[in-house]
């Protein structure tokens, strides 16, 4: 089995109230929205799909409430009318009440599955996006698009398709506007932002 590291931790409050996502081996899953506050202000709008087992299992989930969620981060590819697009949520293996502050911790490692993109800002700022392929049990994978800053993105930039990261960060919500065909359309992004990443050897 492949060496596994997919770990996500987050404190955050329940923003709706779980809605029917699908049902799986008999198993049914719901998703929600987490609101996960930044040290700077900004709110990261995190979705969460969770078994109902786990729902039913947590004493009074009301929306509003805080709780800490802990499980993987996991990517799906829709497709609808034809276009492809990957799809990015935490896959819930645990949901509690917290009445601490907002968490949110990532932990990721697998290899790139594309060449990095680097690039600098208009001031300057240095930028590195790149894929993980992280591994999943059964032979899959997740595919984690995570974004590098300054010294940590000039060390990305060197690497290639299949070398290994370690990723130590948080998963961020980002609005962005997509011109379509009927206008434009309102979506939101999530990525890993990486605080810390360590380039491993084979």
């Amino acid at each position: 089995m492949e060496h596994i590291v997919n770990q996500i931790t987050l404190v955050g409050t329940l923003a709706d109230i779980p809605q029917f996502s699908h049902e799986n081996h008999g198993r049914q899953f719901f998703r929600f929205l987490l609101y996960v506050p930044r040290l700077s202000g900004t709110v990261d709008i995190l979705p969460v799909i969770a078994e109902d087992r786990l729902l039913r299992a947590v004493d009074g989930l009301t929306v509003g409430g805080t709780y800490r969620i802990m499980g993987q981060i996991r990517s799906h590819n829709s497709r609808t009318d034809g276009t492809r697009r990957l799809l990015i949520f935490v896959f819930a293996a645990n949901i509690r009440p917290d009445d601490g502050p907002p968490v949110n911790e990532v932990i990721l490692q697998g290899p790139l599955c594309r060449e990095p993109n680097y690039r600098r800002t208009p001031l300057g700022r240095e930028i590195c996006d790149v894929m993980l392929a992280v591994p999943r049990a059964f032979r899959r994978a997740d595919y984690l698009p995570c974004i590098l800053w300054g010294r940590t993105a000039q060390e990305a930039s060197a690497c290639h398709t299949r070398d290994t990261l370690q990723i130590c960060g948080r998963l961020q919500s980002r609005a962005y506007t997509k011109l379509t065909e009927d206008g434009p359309e309102e979506r939101t992004a999530y990525e890993i932002s990486a605080l810390s990443a360590t380039i491993l050897e084979d």
